[in-house]
């Protein structure tokens, strides 16, 4: 088991150790939330759903061990060509794709009937590009024309194919590339022109709405926002299921598999899992899950205080502040401080793009770990070698013998 972990878990043992119970969580819980559903689509049989997740949850580590061992600079030349390729694969998605309570998030893969969210490619591949941007141009960053605008212009472009279908994650994205920008030197002046232009957008996109067929989409927008800011509101059933989920878990919850507000919350398994959680494992388990996040946190911190070069250090920032964000979105909508939105937790919520996109970031934040423990190795080893040591051998008994006895002087106290 040494030997496997020595070989093949590279990287932060810590963040190794999270990803561990993060997994454990999310098998413990998706098999429990899922109960219903089984029996809705599966006969009852409960067991479908676990292998299946258990599945992803085995592709995801095997994406993260992969991941892990390649050389973070090819994640630069990656994210080159990845957000171009996700310009038309969102595109696609927005005219063609599956659509689902008004939502046109998903592509259905022909043949294998299974779905993916195309935003979920195009989120890594976004962030891959603004922290290459921001490398290469910290000679020049507060240029407007020449670092600026080449940026921003992709950044927004992916945000707004993006929003119509799904407005949480186009803003969490928005969001993540500011703060990125803004530790990459971006002029605050210019970053300053970004709330308004992105209340421009959005307001040009409710204008057109209607004659592009979203005023569907802006109705279940607007419903939420009314519904959140209700105080006595009787019509939120999603928001007031996981409060109950939440208040009946109490400080050590009611164990394994007894959640009864599995039954009644719509996507127990992936939007409210964390009620589940709160449910099933109390107080304690919920406040459990939030640290995982908070250490990853602090733990991606030291491994961007240690890179030496500016590319790594932008890759991990942004690829674990996307995490957080999108775990503590997922936290509030389930206690009910934001507005109901479809954020999954990550590496917990059931959801094949979402495991797979998670389980990238994570590979590419132990890449860069990996790479710094490597070279941490490699300096101790040539310092081993620049250390003198002594190649003499000790002379033999015989030697020792035919050596001429020197007189040996003997100074009294009053020869001083």
């Amino acid at each position: 088991m040494m030997t496997f972990m020595n070989k093949y878990l590279k990287g932060d043992k810590v963040i190794w150790g999270i990803l561990f119970l993060l997994f454990i969580f999310s098998l413990l819980t998706v098999y429990s939330s899922t109960g219903m559903l089984a029996f809705r689509y599966k006969q009852g049989n409960t067991t479908y759903y676990l292998l299946r997740h258990f599945s992803l949850l085995a592709l995801g580590f095997f994406l993260i061990i992969s991941i892990s061992h390649l050389p973070y600079q090819l994640f630069s030349k990656i994210g080159q060509v990845l957000w171009i390729l996700a310009i038309p694969l969102l595109l696609f998605t927005l005219i063609f794709g599956t659509s689902y309570n008004a939502a046109t998030r998903w592509l259905t893969i022909p043949g294998l009937g299974l779905t993916m969210q195309t935003s979920d490619i195009a989120k890594l591949a976004i962030i891959l590009y603004v922290a290459r941007m921001l490398s290469l141009h910290q000679d020049n960053i507060k240029d407007f024309k020449g670092t600026f605008l080449p940026i921003i212009g992709p950044v927004t472009l992916i945000c707004l194919l993006i929003l119509p279908a799904n407005f949480s994650t186009s803003a969490m994205i928005f969001m993540v590339c500011i703060i990125l920008m803004f530790i990459g030197r971006i002029s605050f002046r210019h970053l300053m022109l970004l709330p308004l232009a992105g209340a421009v957008l959005l307001g040009l996109f409710i204008l057109i709405a209607p004659a592009i067929h979203m005023d569907t989409r802006l109705q279940t927008w607007k419903h939420r926002v009314e519904n959140f800011l209700k105080e006595d509101n009787e019509e939120d059933f999603q928001a007031n299921q996981s409060k109950i989920a939440i208040v009946t878990g109490g400080i050590l919850g009611k164990g394994p598999g007894n959640s009864t507000q599995r039954n009644f919350i719509p996507h127990p398994y992936s939007d409210f899992i964390y009620a589940i959680i709160t449910e099933e494992y109390g107080l304690i388990g919920a406040s459990v899950v939030l640290i995982l996040y908070i250490i990853l946190f602090f733990r991606a911190g030291i491994i961007v205080r240690k890179c030496d070069r500016t590319f790594p250090a932008f890759m991990v920032t942004g690829l674990t502040l996307m995490l957080i964000a999108q775990a503590f979105v997922n936290m509030a909508v389930a206690t009910g401080l934001m507005p109901v939105t479809g954020q999954p937790l990550p590496l917990i919520s059931m959801g094949g793009s979402s495991i797979l996109s998670s389980s990238a970031a994570f590979g590419m934040i132990l890449s860069v770990s990996r790479s710094l423990q490597e070279n941490k190795e490699t300096e101790k080893e040539k310092m081993k070698e620049k250390q003198p040591t002594n190649t003499t051998t000790p002379p033999t008994e015989k030697e020792e013998n035919n050596k001429i006895k020197e007189p040996v002087m003997v100074m009294d106290s009053d020869d001083e």
